[in-house]
């Protein structure tokens, strides 16, 4: 059993976005993965270096749809989206009190809240425009 697994209630109605999500989710559990095997600290720099690069790529192409498609939430969107940005920017993982734990947990809260409360208000609205 995976740390974080994909479960059909965080489909937000879009392929593409699934997809994107279900990325996010496996790069979280390859750092759980690491965690386990004991090479936590040695691989949290390049998984979150490869999961900073993808979430950006991700949000850009959510923000993308929404603009092309006149979402009327756009703004609160996308101010979530800088939120996570620069809380993953601002993660200190060389301080000693902060652990792959703190930050897959971090991760994995912020992903599902984010998806359950912010990312299924556009789904029925980008369902609409004929995104699937």
């Amino acid at each position: 059993m995976a740390y974080f697994d994909w479960t059909p209630a965080l489909s937000v109605g879009v392929k593409t976005f699934d997809e994107q999500h279900k990325k996010l989710i496996d790069l979280i559990n390859t750092m759980h993965e690491a965690m386990k095997s004991g090479h936590g600290r040695d691989r949290l720099d390049l998984t979150l270096e490869e999961l900073k690069k993808y979430t950006v790529y991700h949000f850009e192409a959510e923000e993308q749809a929404m603009t092309q498609h006149g979402f009327p939430n756009l703004e609160a969107h996308r101010k979530e989206h800088e939120k996570l940005v620069s809380q993953v920017r601002d993660m200190d993982i060389s301080r000693e009190d902060v652990t792959t734990v703190d930050i897959m947990e971090f991760l994995k809260r912020w992903l599902t809240d984010h998806i359950l409360g912010t990312d299924k208000k556009y789904s029925s609205f980008l369902n609409s425009k004929g995104l699937r």
